[in-house]
């Protein structure tokens, strides 16, 4: 017995020879009909065209085409008339990109590097000689980081969800690795360090934790409601990643970071509220209580100098009274592009985190305004590619990047206005680091290869 697989749908005609009809002509079709994608029996088959047609030419067509395939009952399986039958993915993207957001991301790219250039001078020269030291770096970061971006951006995204396993697993390798090879830099060991490059797994592991948070919870959605799937479990799958970044590289910050964006894509994928209310807020307290109790004694220290910075003015409260500092002298307008007085090594290591100091001393209100409403762009952006993502995983993964990001700059120009106690935290596109930038403009490259298939859907 045989069975027809139809991969295309099919319009079958079959035209009898020396059929006539009452005007002498000859009747154009005996029968004309459609065969959906899909399996039949023969029985059903010949039912359906009719033993007449399958004889003729035009059947064979489609089966040379591969429109139609025959095959021996025997021979087939239900996994290989899926995969007979089902379309294949386009990996590569070619549609329209959200040009507004690629824009947005060039300008505070631009007005980055710019201002790491006059930040950094003056410590590049005092360490090495070269002012350009720092800023050399940066540029070529952007540039791999550009090309990273426009590759990634032509990848459907639908692959990272693909290999969300795999991923989640080689960001624990990853960190696992910082703790026997770690390399240190100022008193914390956060570092792989391979010679060729040096970078820190935890800004990997955050983009990781995005795609295997945004592919597990669309798998596990009809289940989001019960208190097990839809809180303790995904809380317990982070439980890991903490103790190694919290724990073994004391990495406060990315650990708060890494946090939030968990708790965000749990609400946006349907966990309910009321769980976060009754345990994830007393387990937070507990969490901050307990670190700041049990860890490391500069933890507390930083709550008690942010309290009163001037009271330890010359030790704890120097970096954040130098960045305040910075900021009033700005004023409205500014003292002028790379007139920074702060940076001459008032402000430590002033192209890292408190560049936002130095950016806020020389292009005063209105500067920090623009590259505000520039983040604003990027955000306002970012939601609104989740919004119109084709899938549930590229609603979440979108939102889960641009959380990312919002995230980092609420925390860093926090911190450099003394709303919140210091921690380590870069700004987007302006601190230094290469593989910080680097990994920036590879998870943009996966917003817009996510607004590229939007824009097919709603083509």
């Amino acid at each position: 017995m045989k069975k027809y697989i139809v991969t295309q749908h099919c319009r079958c005609c079959y035209t009898p020879v020396g059929n006539s009809n009452s005007n002498g002509g000859m009747t154009p079709f005996e029968f004309s009909t459609d065969i959906n994608v899909g399996e039949y029996d023969e029985k059903d088959f010949l039912a359906l065209v009719g033993e007449k047609f399958i004889e003729s030419g035009y059947f064979k067509q489609f089966v040379d085409c591969g429109w139609i395939k025959v095959v021996k009952y025997e021979d087939i399986t239900k996994k290989t008339v899926e995969k007979m039958t089902k379309k294949k993915s386009k990996l590569i993207l070619k549609n329209p990109m959200d040009f507004t957001l690629l824009i947005t991301v060039f300008i505070l790219l631009g007005l980055g590097i710019i201002t790491v250039l006059s930040a950094s001078s003056p410590t590049a020269l005092s360490e090495s000689g070269n002012s350009y030291k720092y800023v050399e770096k940066q540029g070529f970061a952007a540039i791999v980081g550009v090309a990273i971006m426009f590759g990634i951006s032509k990848i459907d995204y639908k692959l990272w969800q693909k290999n969300y396993k795999v991923i989640f697993t080689a960001c624990i390798v990853l960190l696992l690795g910082v703790c026997v090879l770690g390399a240190s830099s100022r008193g914390a060991t956060r570092w792989l360090d391979l010679g060729f490059i040096s970078f820190q797994p935890s800004e990997v592991a955050k983009v990781g934790i995005i795609i295997f948070y945004s592919a597990w919870l669309t798998k596990n959605k009809d289940k989001l409601k019960s208190i097990k799937e839809g809180f303790f479990t995904p809380l317990a799958m982070l439980i890991p990643i903490v103790i190694i970044v919290l724990g073994f590289q004391t990495h406060f910050s990315a650990t708060l970071v890494m946090c939030m964006l968990v708790a965000i894509l749990m609400i946006l994928a349907g966990c309910r509220i009321r769980y976060f209310i009754m345990f994830g807020v007393p387990l937070a307290v507990l969490g901050v209580v307990g670190i700041l109790a049990l860890g490391q004694g500069f933890r507390l220290q930083r709550v008690i100098t942010f309290l009163d910075p001037w009271k330890y003015a010359d030790d704890e409260g120097w970096q954040i009274i130098q960045s305040l500092y910075a900021i009033g002298s700005g004023g409205f307008f500014g003292v002028g592009l790379g007139e920074s007085k702060q940076k001459y090594l008032y402000i430590p290591e002033p192209h890292n985190d408190f560049i936002f100091a130095v950016l806020a001393e020389e292009l005063g209100f209105i500067g920090c305004a623009i590259v505000i409403i520039l983040f604003a762009i990027l955000i306002w952006r970012g939601i609104t590619i989740s919004m119109k993502a084709p899938d549930m995983f590229g609603s979440l993964l979108a939102a889960g990047i641009t959380s990312m990001i919002a995230i980092q700059v609420l925390i860093n120009i926090a911190v450099v206005t003394s709303s919140m106690p210091v921690t380590g935290m870069a700004l987007p596109f302006f601190s230094y680091g290469g593989t910080a930038l680097i990994i920036i403009l590879a998870s943009v490259g996966i917003l817009l290869s996510i607004s590229r298939a939007g824009n097919r859907t709603n083509s």
